[in-house]
């Protein structure tokens, strides 16, 4: 018997359209995203497109204002620096935490890796950024403090995660990324921990060096 396939729903496509311009910069930091005019663009109802903008503004990718008007995500090089911190608090420690990890997880993680360079590959980049978002977020999955679990998804999902999409800094760095990944991976399959660790912190302060050449880029146009 075949499969069901199942079909995006309008919320789905408009999400997905509403990213994809995202991410290539067609629509810049800080421009409007009025749902009449979108839904116009789609043909669609306003419903679904106000759907997809409640869910790329949980994804951090949209602002949304007391007044209900949705623009681009920005963010400042002082916010992206205190999230950082943040988060490399969090992963390295993760690493420790969850140590040592069972096969299935890392046979997992394996297969994220995999699938993250045959998207760099095809150069589907909005893939790569989900994948790379999945990759963190498997590291955690098996940690058993639901607080820290939410944390680290919330750092990878939110404000971090949008600002290397609105850095436009993936184009450049995601093989980078993708190779540190694997250099995790390995020293915590060879039961390296202190190697892993340091591989995440050299990964964490990769990002930081890429988003500060993003802001000095920014700052010299």
């Amino acid at each position: 018997m075949p499969r069901v396939i199942k079909k995006e729903t309008l919320a789905e496509q408009a999400f997905n359209l509403i990213k994809k311009d995202i991410i290539s910069g067609k629509l810049a930091p800080g421009e409007e995203l009025p749902e009449k005019k979108l839904a116009q663009e789609f043909g669609i109802s306003r419903t679904p497109v106000r759907e997809a903008l409640t869910r790329l503004a949980g994804e951090g990718l949209v602002e949304v204002s007391d007044q209900k008007i949705a623009t681009v995500a920005s963010f400042t090089e002082e916010d992206a620096m205190h999230f950082m911190e943040i988060r490399t608090l969090l992963e390295v420690y993760n690493l420790e935490a969850t140590f040592p990890m069972n096969r299935e997880v890392l046979e997992g993680i394996r297969e994220n890796l995999d699938a993250q360079l045959a998207a760099i590959g095809a150069g589907s980049y909005e893939k790569f950024i989900d994948l790379d978002r999945e990759f963190h977020l498997l590291l955690a999955g098996s940690n058993p403090n639901p607080k820290l679990r939410a944390l680290i998804h919330s750092v990878n999902t939110g404000v971090n995660r949008a600002f290397l999409v609105l850095s436009h800094t993936l184009q450049l760095s995601a093989r980078e990324a993708y190779e540190e990944h694997t250099r995790i991976v390995n020293a915590l399959e060879s039961g390296a921990i202190e190697e892993a660790k340091r591989e995440m912190t050299g990964h964490m302060k990769n990002i930081v060096r890429r988003m500060k050449g993003y802001y000095l880029e920014e700052e010299t146009k």
